[in-house]
């Protein structure tokens, strides 16, 4: 590794040098903890007791080669301060961790699996022109198995293999065919997964990380989730990984003070601490801009991921989120470096930004000014439109324009429009029980509302159990509840996504999401019917989407379509087929060679495909 480089938070591959590398001389162990009087390895291979590392390099760098120590055993760095005073920390660079409520590092390997992925790769685009419908997962709670409980009540006893029967968790090769045949026969192209860093709190979803490259073990190890991502790419899936550059969990066996001194942190207390409790990273140090930046390059180096959402990125442009504050400016130079430094590795890769602020040119390149992502969360077209869906019908034309607001300031980002886990948890209802109403009222609302998410503008990202219209929120200790599919309303439903999501794969017009001659409106002007017409554009057919957000029978309803062409329905929400009012191919419109004229259903929506027509010699 290039130390000089290190400490300049130049490098991106630091993992190859620090951690625990398996050697035929036994494992190699690195650690950097320049600010220690004395370290030394213990572990399974050792019987616990101090094996002192050698400081290597110039020496704030230590290093010690065990032969004992063997692919799967336990280990961590005793670091002692200045003082003499000691604490047991895990491997801020190890590959792999115990299942909690263990913390202890686990020697892994990341050699030796062969991917056959090499056309996937090889074809592999950031979706600018192309399709991009995500389905946003938590992997220990979309599926579970029947539970084992253990012969022993006391928890704190079980063995990592007694934790893993109690909580029915799939391991990450278990759960891959399943998962990835789901997504796809749903029309998702790309699964996102919440953050797989080693976390010690499963209600943290895994935003607390203790094991930065180290996959959680609650779903088993590393060559297991390279498995994972291989089968999702041989069904045709990419596979998108959350990662925190803000910030780390404040246990101290972690990151926490890890060589008696806030290495990683800030040093000061208001600086040091964020909303959610947990540490901020102290971006303008070199070691730490190399530590992270070689986080996210591992997990799309080693892992063949196909994107990393970034995480909280508002609390690294302004001090702790806070505009007030001032703009973090050594964190935002380092957001340009990393994100340069990752499209130069891997320039298909998808790096997006989870950010809430109106900072500009998120999405720009580094060399026009940008931070360099590839897209941006519009978390400002999640909020118009859920407070829209929540109103009373009759409070919708005073709220009309709150659905065309978006498109105001649509082109100045490349845009994810998100339907995700924070929409669905802490008492803000799922999304199809946001919907206004009572609950036969909530499913022609949520589909409606669907529809309107894959006519407008911008990616796609919907998070799990949207599809069948959850109804119950999110609890990570919970599967999905698959049962609800007994119930037609719920079955009819998830037909309909799987329906409308194969439409928006399937047309081109759909897909141009940031050229603005592909989007136009043909009516938002329809204030006191709650209409509106949107119309996406392209060479191979338009997509004519009529949406009806009233709960009335909007009649005799007329919209511009263009002369010479032939019109085929694509998808009514209110089809009989969804559980709405309309018989299936009764669905009655008329073309006049110009215009095309309809009767809506409440709360319905129609797509239409228009061609020009062939005419006949």
């Amino acid at each position: 590794m290039d130390i000089y480089g290190f400490y300049k938070g130049e490098v991106f591959e630091a993992y190859e040098y620090l951690g625990a590398h398996l050697s035929e001389a036994g494992t190699i162990f690195r650690t950097y903890a320049p600010n220690a009087s004395k370290v030394a390895v213990v572990g399974d291979f050792n019987g616990w007791k101090d094996q002192d590392m050698a400081a290597v390099a110039d020496g704030n760098f230590y290093e010690l080669t065990i032969p004992e120590a063997k692919e799967g055993m336990r280990y961590k760095y005793r670091i002692y301060d200045r003082k003499g005073n000691f604490i047991d920390h895990c491997d801020p660079y190890g590959f792999g961790m115990e299942v909690r409520p263990g913390t202890c590092s686990v020697i892994r390997s990341i050699d030796g699996f062969r991917f056959s992925d090499s056309e996937w790769m090889s074809r592999r685009t950031d979706c600018r022109d192309k399709p991009m419908n995500i389905y946003e997962v938590h992997l220990g709670s979309w599926r579970r198995k029947p539970s084992v409980p253990p012969e022993n009540a006391d928890s704190s006893s079980l063995s990592p293999e007694e934790i893993i029967a109690q909580e029915g968790w799939y391991s990450y090769s278990e759960i891959a065919e399943k998962l990835a045949d789901y997504a796809a026969s749903f029309g998702y192209n790309f699964i996102e997964l919440m953050p797989l860093g080693e976390h010690p709190c499963d209600e943290s979803w895994g935003y607390q990380s203790t094991g930065f490259f180290s996959p959680t073990s609650r779903y088993g190890t590393p060559r297991q989730l390279m498995e994972f991502v291989d089968i999702c790419h041989k069904k045709g899936i990419g596979v998108i990984v959350d990662f925190v550059p803000v910030h780390f969990a404040v246990d101290h066996y972690a990151l926490t003070e890890y060589d008696g001194t806030r290495l990683y942190e800030f040093p000061d207390d208001e600086a040091a601490y964020n909303e959610w409790g947990s540490r901020n990273f102290m971006h303008s140090k070199g070691e730490v801009r190399s530590f992270i930046q070689s986080a996210a390059n591992y997990w799309l180096s080693v892992y063949h991921f196909d994107g990393l959402r970034m995480d909280a990125i508002r609390n690294m442009i302004y001090w702790n989120g806070q505009e007030y504050r001032g703009e973090n400016r050594t964190a935002i130079d380092f957001l340009k470096s990393m994100n340069c430094g990752l499209k130069a590795r891997h320039p298909s890769a998808i790096i997006s930004a989870e950010d809430s602020s109106s900072y500009p040119k998120v999405t720009a390149p580094v060399f026009d000014g940008g931070l360099g992502f590839d897209y941006k969360w519009d978390l400002g077209w999640m909020h118009d439109t859920l407070e829209y869906f929540q109103s009373a019908p009759m409070y919708r034309t005073r709220d009309y324009h709150k659905l065309t607001f978006s498109m105001l300031y649509f082109y100045n980002e490349k845009f994810i429009l998100p339907l995700s886990h924070d929409e669905v948890v802490h008492g803000k209802a799922t999304i199809s029980q946001k919907m206004n109403g009572q609950y036969p009222e909530k499913f022609p609302q949520a589909r409606a509302l669907y529809m309107y998410m894959i006519a407008h503008p911008g990616k796609k990202l919907n998070f799990m159990g949207n599809e069948i219209a959850q109804l119950r929120e999110w609890d990570e200790k919970r599967e999905q509840d698959w049962d609800m599919l007994k119930y037609p309303l719920h079955d009819s439903f998830r037909e309909y996504i799987k329906a409308l999501n194969h439409i928006y794969l399937e047309n081109t017009a759909l897909h141009y999401d940031f050229d603005p001659t592909n989007f136009m409106w043909e009516d938002c002007n329809s204030t006191d019917r709650c209409v509106y017409a949107i119309r996406r554009k392209s060479a191979d057919g338009d997509i004519l989407t009529v949406l009806n957000f009233s709960d009335w029978h909007q009649f005799d309803y007329t919209v511009h379509a263009g002369e010479e062409l032939d019109i085929s329905l694509l998808i009514d929400s209110d089809n009989q087929l969804y559980s709405g009012t309309t018989p299936d191919g009764a669905t009655d419109f008329h073309y006049d060679g110009n215009q095309l004229k309809m009767n809506i259903p409440p709360f319905s929506g129609r797509m239409f495909l228009l061609k020009k027509a062939v005419k006949k010699a």
